[in-house]
Parts: structure tokens; sequence; C-alpha cells
């Protein structure tokens, strides 16, 4: 399971910081920039990119790997993804004064389509190499 992890963490970093480094930071900027901190608290990056590919290890891509179903890839990485980044966005909705509606909507499609990438890409690997 150790190996899954890796290769789920690199995928997921070369997507997520291509999507929060190169396409989507001025959208994110434009939403909440007078939220956003001068300097990422790495510390805490690290932390979540971890805990949520534990997350996606154990509940999506290590049952696909076991059923021998790339269906269940797709399917469990794009509910996992859609529990998740509705989560954080709908809490941040409801609880922060200002938080847009359009990046609750643009955020929780990303977090879908990111996830689902993830757990079929890594899957994949997963299967052509080891």
């Amino acid at each position: 399971m150790f190996v899954t992890f890796l290769v789920a963490f690199a995928v997921f970093m070369v997507i997520d910081l291509i999507w929060l480094g190169v396409i989507a930071a001025p959208f994110y900027r434009n939403q909440i920039g007078f939220l956003m901190a001068k300097n990422v608290n790495w510390a805490a990056a690290v932390l979540f990119y971890i805990i949520f590919i534990v997350g996606m290890v154990v509940f999506v891509i290590q049952p696909a790997l076991t059923a021998q179903s790339i269906t269940s890839a797709i399917l469990l990485g794009a509910l996992f993804g859609l529990v998740t980044y509705a989560t954080y966005d709908l809490t941040n909705l409801a609880t922060l004064e200002g938080w847009p509606l359009t990046l609750v909507v643009v955020d929780i499609i990303w977090g879908t389509t990111l996830s689902v990438l993830v757990s079929t890409i890594t899957y994949i690997l997963m299967n052509a190499f080891f």
C-alpha cells in the first residue's frame, strides 16, 4: 500500500500544482485574494496532501485495485472528491462572510475531477508496473 501511496502522491502533486500554480491561480486570487496568505504554509499544505492521499488510497484506489475495476476507481474517486471538496467549500460558504459561491462551484468540480484523475491514473500505473 505504501507504493500505491507514493504513486498517488506523485500524480496528485503534478496535477494539483499545475492547477493551483498555473491554470487557476488568477481565479483564486480574484475570488479570495483578500484572504490569501502572502506565503504558503508548506507544513499545513504537505499535511493536507498526506491525509488526503491516504484517504484516496484507503477508500478509493486500494478497493479498485482489489476489485480490478477501473470503473470503481473512477466512480469512487468522483465520490471521494465530491465529498471532501464539498465539505470544505460548503463549510466555508456557511461560516465565512464573503466566501464566493462561484468559488464553491468551481472548487467542488475541480476536487471531483482531480480525484477522478488521480485515482484512475494511479490505478492504471499500479496495474502496469506493480
